[in-house]
C-alpha cells in the first residue's frame, strides 16, 4: 500500500504519562500494520492527505490538548462547521491510533484513554457552541441558585475512560435546578436544556458523508426511551429513591460529568444510590441473578463467541470488579474508582481478591479488550463477535500476534477459561439448604422435631424446637420482606447443623437466634451469612464460646466481615497498620466529622474483634490481649487529638502542646475488652489563648471518644483523676500539675501514678510529664504514715464492694487482686527514693519480680503472688467473657491463691494490717 505525503497541518500531543509509557514490542511499521484494518484504508482511499497520521503514529498519539488544538485552527462559526471539524478530528485521531494500536506501538491504556479525550473534547466543544447560540436566542436559564449549565454525564466505559475504538457513548443530560429562561419569551429551564441536549445529539450522532462523530445512546437515563431528556438534580434524586433498580447501581459506578459546571454535587448525589454505608452483600445475589439473564440471552441468540457477553468475556471481569465496589465502596473510597483495573488492583492491595487472581484477570482483560478493538478496526463496527470469514479470522490472528487461527483460539481459550474460573468462584451458589429445613418450616410433627433435635446433640430438644418457633411466629420474622424470610429460611436450618456441632448446642442456638434476630432487618448481614457458610459457622463458634461475643457481634454486626478470611482474622494484630488506616480514613474524610467519627469506631471494631477471635482460639494470653487493646487504645487516642484540634475553630499553633496520660488500666496496660479510659490531659504552653483552646480541645477528646453514632461507641472515660477530681479544670498546664502533686495530692493520687503513662499527643510533653511522675514516687515517705494511708483506703474499698454471695470475688475480696495492686503500689512508693528502678510502670507482676531481686519481699512469696494474679486476671476475663456480672468464683477453686495473697499482705503490712485494711 503506497501513501502520498501531505504537507498539511500535524497536531502533536503534549507530552503527558501515556505518551512517554513504555509501549510493547513493536510489531510492523503503522503503514504495514493497517492490512489488519479495512476502515483505514477505505479512509485513506477518501483523505490520501491523511498519511500524515501514519507518518506521525511512529512518534506519538493524539491527546486532548492536541484535539483542543485542532478544533481552535479550525475555529467552527457555526452548527454546520462544527459537526464536520469533529468528524475531520475524529478521521485523523483514529487513522493515527489505528496505525499506533495495530503496529503495536500503542498499549490498552493509551487506546482507551485516546478514545475517551476524542469524546470529552467532542461534548465539551458541542456543549460549548450550541450552549452559546441557545443563549443568545432565547436566553439563559436561571434558578434560585444562579445561572443554570447543562450537565453532560458520561456512563460506561466513557465514564471509566474506557472508551473502545467503536463505541457508543452513553450519556445522560442532568441540570441543577428548576426555573425560567430569562429572555424574550417564556421558557422553561427543563424545556432550554432539552433542547440543547438535543442539538449536543444530533452533532455527534448524525450521519452524514464524512460518517459520525459518536453513536449517542441516551437509555439509561431515568425512566429510558420513555423518560425525559434532561432532568434535574432533585428529580434524578427522587426517580433513585423511588424507582431505582439494581442494575442501575451498577450503570452509575462509572458515571462522571464529561461536560458543563457543578459535576462535583451530581457526584454527592449519586454516591449514596450506588455506594451503601454498610456493606451490601445482597450484591451478589443480585450479579448472579443479572449474570443468568446474560447467560440465558446469550444462548437464545447463540453469542457463544462474543467476547463481551460470553463466556469468560468482557462483562464478567467487571462484575467481579464492580460487585466487590457495591459491596464495599461506601466504606472504602479507593473503590469508588472507575476504571476496571484500577478497581482490580484496589482489591488486590486490600486482600479482597487474591494477587494471583488479580493479575489473571487483568491480564485477560488487556487481552479481551486488545481483540475487541481488533475486532473492530475491520471495518469500524461495533461488533464483539468473533469473525467467521477465513479472510477475517487471519487478520485478527495476525493483528493479535499469533501464527493463526488455531494458535489465537487456544490463547484465547485459557484466557476466558480463567476468566470463567475466577468468576464462579466469586459468585457461586451458596450451599444448599441444610436437611433440617422442615423443623424449621414446622412441618414435622412435635414427637419428630424432638427425635431429630435429640440426634443431633442437643440436650434439650423441646426447649430448641419451642424456641424455634417462637422466632418464625414472631413479629419480627413476620414482618421482615419476603427476600429476607427467604434468606432466613435458608439460613436458620444450617444455623441448626452449627449449634449442634458446639459443646452446648441449646445455648448456642438461643444466642445464635437472638444474633440472627438483632441484624435481620439489616439484608446485607443476612445476604453475607448466606453467601458465605464458613462465616456463618465462625459466627455460631464464636457465639458458642463466649456470651459477651454474642453481645459485641449482636451490637456491632458491620464486624461480620471479619470472618470472611480465616488467614486475615487469625493473622498477628498489626497496630502499625491499625494506625495508617485510621489517618487515611480521616483523611479520605476530612471534610465529614461524622463519618470520621463512624469509621473510627468501625476499624476499631474490627480491630478488637479480630482480637476477640483470637483470643476465643486460644492464641492470645490475658497479658498480650491487654498489650493490643492497650496499644489501640493510644492509636485511637492520637487520632482523637488530631482531630479534635482540627475542629478548634481559633486554635493559636498548628500543632497542639498538649498530652493525654492515661491511668489505671490503660496506664497499666492491662485494658479489656469493656475497660473504660482513666484519663489526664495536660498542656505545656505559654500562649493566651492556650486555656481556653486547651479546654476545648480536651471536650471534644472526650466526645469523639464517648459520642454514640450509629457505629457506636468507642470507649467509656472516667476523668476524675484529674488535679481536684470532678470538681477540677479538665485540663491543667504541666505546671499545675506538678504543683498539685507536691502540695495537695492524696497518698492515693500517688498510689494511681504508680500506673500512669502518657499515650497520646506532645512527646515532649510526655517526657516532662514522665520526669514529673518519677520525681513524686522517689520522693522519700514516713514508712508508718504511708503503711497507714494504705492500710485505709484498702479499708474503704473493700467496704465499698460488699460481698454477700458465698463465693470468692477475684478482685475486692481480701486475698484478690486489689490486694497485691495495693502491695506494690506500697513497695514502690515507700522504697523508690532508694530503688528509682521501681518507677518503671512495668506492671504488677514484672515489680513484684523487682522488688524481691531487691530484698524487699521473699523471692518464692513474690512468686507465688504472681501466680495468684495471672490466675486470678484469667479467671475474671474468662468470667467477663460469659457475661458474669461479678468476678467471682468458689474459695475452693482458688484458695492456694488467696493465701499467697494473704501472706504477701501479711509479709508487708505486718498481721495488723489485714484488720486495719478489712476482712473478707
Amino acid at each position: 500500500m503506497a501513501f502520498a505525503r501531505s504537507r498539511g497541518p500535524v497536531f502533536l500531543p503534549s507530552i503527558d504519562s501515556r505518551s512517554t509509557a513504555p509501549a510493547p514490542t513493536v510489531a510492523a511499521a503503522p503503514a504495514a500494520a493497517l492490512r489488519c484494518s479495512r476502515f483505514a484504508g477505505r479512509l485513506l482511499a477518501a483523505h490520501p492527505e491523511l498519511v500524515a497520521e501514519v507518518d506521525q503514529a511512529a512518534h506519538v498519539g493524539w491527546d486532548a490538548q492536541a484535539m483542543r488544538a485542532f478544533l481552535a485552527v479550525a475555529a467552527p462559526a457555526d452548527e454546520s462547521a462544527l459537526g464536520a471539524a469533529l468528524r475531520r478530528l475524529r478521521q485523523r485521531v483514529m487513522l493515527r491510533l489505528a496505525a499506533r494500536d495495530l503496529s503495536g506501538r500503542a498499549p490498552l491504556a493509551e487506546v482507551v484513554a485516546t478514545m475517551s479525550d476524542l469524546a470529552e473534547v467532542a461534548l465539551q466543544a458541542a456543549h460549548r457552541v450550541h450552549t452559546a447560540r441557545l443563549e443568545a436566542e432565547l436566553g439563559v436559564p436561571r434558578a434560585a441558585g444562579g445561572r443554570q449549565e447543562l450537565i453532560v454525564v458520561g456512563m460506561g466505559k466513557l465514564g471509566g475512560r474506557e472508551l473502545n475504538v467503536s463505541s457508543d457513548v452513553d450519556l445522560v443530560f442532568v441540570y441543577p435546578e428548576e426555573g425560567e429562561v430569562e429572555g424574550p419569551r417564556e421558557l422553561s429551564n427543563h424545556e432550554f436544556f432539552t433542547r440543547l441536549g438535543r442539538k449536543i445529539i444530533a452533532t455527534l450522532n448524525e450521519m452524514t458523508p464524512e460518517g459520525q462523530v459518536f453513536r449517542v445512546d441516551m437509555r439509561l437515563r431515568p425512566w429510558g426511551d420513555g423518560g425525559p431528556l434532561a432532568c434535574s438534580f432533585d428529580g434524578l434524586e427522587q426517580y433513585f429513591i423511588t424507582q431505582g433498580r439494581e442494575w442501575e447501581r451498577y450503570a452509575w459506578i462509572k458515571a462522571r460529568a464529561v461536560a458543563g459546571a457543578r459535576g462535583d454535587e451530581l457526584r454527592a448525589l449519586v454516591r449514596p444510590f450506588v455506594f451503601r454505608k454498610y456493606l451490601d452483600f445482597a450484591t451478589i445475589g443480585a450479579v448472579r441473578s443479572l449474570h443468568a439473564q446474560i447467560r440465558r440471552e446469550v444462548a437464545r441468540r447463540d453469542l457463544a463467541d462474543h467476547v463481551k457477553l460470553g463466556p469468560g468475556g468482557i462483562r464478567e471481569i467487571e462484575f467481579i470488579a464492580q460487585a466487590q465496589q457495591l459491596i464495599r465502596g461506601g466504606r472504602d473510597i479507593a473503590l469508588q474508582a472507575q476504571p476496571t483495573l484500577a478497581v482490580l488492583a484496589a482489591l488486590a492491595a486490600r486482600e479482597l481478591l487474591p494477587q494471583d487472581a488479580v493479575d489473571e484477570l487483568t491480564q485477560a482483560y488487556v487481552f479481551l479488550r486488545r481483540l475487541e478493538h481488533r475486532l473492530q478496526w475491520l471495518d469500524d463496527a461495533q461488533t464483539h463477535q468473533l469473525p467467521s470469514r477465513p479472510e477475517d479470522r487471519a487478520l485478527v490472528a495476525e493483528a493479535m500476534g499469533y501464527a493463526g487461527w488455531p494458535e489465537f483460539l487456544a490463547a484465547l481459550g485459557a484466557e476466558r477459561a480463567a476468566v470463567t474460573r475466577h468468576f464462579e468462584r466469586v459468585f457461586a451458589e451458596s450451599a444448599e439448604d441444610s436437611a433440617s429445613t422442615p423443623l424449621w418450616q414446622g412441618t414435622l410433627e412435635p414427637e419428630v422435631a424432638r427425635a431429630q433435635l435429640s440426634a443431633t446433640g442437643f440436650r434439650s430438644p423441646e426447649e430448641a424446637a419451642q424456641r424455634l418457633a417462637a422466632f418464625r411466629a414472631g413479629p419480627r420474622y413476620q414482618q421482615l420482606p419476603a427476600s429476607s424470610q427467604q434468606r432466613l429460611d435458608a439460613l436458620v436450618p444450617r444455623v441448626v447443623d452449627a449449634a449442634a456441632r458446639t459443646g452446648d448446642p441449646n445455648t448456642t442456638l438461643a444466642r445464635c437466634l437472638d444474633f440472627m434476630e438483632a441484624v435481620s432487618r439489616r439484608a446485607a448481614y443476612l445476604a453475607l451469612l448466606q453467601e458465605h457458610p464458613q462465616a456463618l459457622e465462625r459466627v455460631a463458634g464464636m457465639l458458642a464460646s463466649s456470651s459477651w461475643a454474642a453481645t459485641y457481634l449482636t451490637r456491632h454486626p458491620i464486624v461480620l466481615d471479619e470472618l470472611l478470611d480465616a488467614r486475615v482474622l487469625h493473622a498477628a494484630p498489626d497496630l502499625a497498620a491499625f494506625a495508617r488506616g485510621l489517618r487515611s480514613a480521616m483523611a479520605e474524610h476530612a471534610a465529614d466529622p461524622e463519618a470520621q467519627m463512624n469509621l473510627a469506631r468501625e476499624l476499631h471494631h474490627a480491630l478488637v474483634f479480630r482480637l476477640l477471635a483470637q483470643d476465643l482460639a486460644g492464641a492470645l494470653s490475658v497479658e498480650r490481649l491487654a498489650d493490643y487493646l492497650s496499644l489501640a487504645a493510644d492509636v485511637v487516642l492520637s487520632t482523637a487529638v488530631e482531630q479534635a484540634w482540627a475542629r478548634v475553630a481559633k486554635r493559636h499553633r498548628e500543632t497542639p502542646w498538649f498530652a493525654v496520660i492515661g491511668y489505671g488500666k490503660l496506664g497499666g496496660k492491662e485494658l479489656g475488652y469493656a475497660s473504660d479510659l482513666d484519663l489526664v490531659f495536660l498542656y505545656d504552653d505559654p500562649h493566651e489563648a492556650a486555656p481556653e483552646n486547651y479546654a476545648r480541645l480536651g471536650q471534644r477528646i472526650n466526645t469523639w471518644l464517648t459520642a454514640a453514632t450509629p457505629a457506636g461507641v468507642l470507649f467509656e472515660t472516667d476523668l476524675r483523676l484529674r488535679p481536684n477530681g470532678a470538681s477540677g479544670l479538665l485540663v491543667s498546664s504541666l505546671e499545675a500539675f506538678r504543683r498539685y502533686q507536691r502540695e495537695s495530692a492524696w497518698v492515693w493520687e500517688h498510689q494511681a501514678l504508680t500506673r500512669a503513662r502518657f499515650c497520646a499527643g506532645d512527646a515532649q510533653i510526655g517526657a516532662l510529664f514522665e520526669e514529673e511522675r518519677k520525681a513524686i514516687l522517689t520522693a522519700q515517705r514516713d514508712p508508718a504514715a504511708l503503711s497507714a494511708e494504705v492500710l485505709a483506703m484498702r479499708g474503704r474499698m473493700h467496704d465499698g464492694h460488699p460481698n454477700r454471695s458465698g463465693l470468692f470475688d477475684l478482685k475486692h475480696d481480701r486475698g484478690g487482686m486489689v490486694d497485691i495492686e495495693f502491695v506494690v503500689q506500697f513497695l514502690v512508693l515507700a522504697h523508690a527514693h532508694r530503688h528509682a528502678e521501681l518507677t518503671a510502670n512495668l506492671g504488677n507482676i514484672a515489680l513484684l519480680s523487682i522488688t524481691a531481686g531487691l530484698g524487699l519481699i521473699p523471692i518464692a512469696l513474690a512468686q507465688r503472688a504472681a501466680d495468684a494474679y495471672r490466675a486470678y486476671r484469667r479467671l475474671q476475663h474468662g468470667l467477663r467473657l460469659n457475661g458474669a456480672a461479678y468476678a467471682r468464683v468458689p474459695l475452693a477453686d482458688v484458695d492456694k491463691h488467696a493465701a499467697a495473697t494473704r501472706e504477701l499482705w501479711k509479709a508487708v503490712f505486718g498481721a495488723g494490717g489485714s484488720d486495719a485494711a478489712g476482712s473478707a
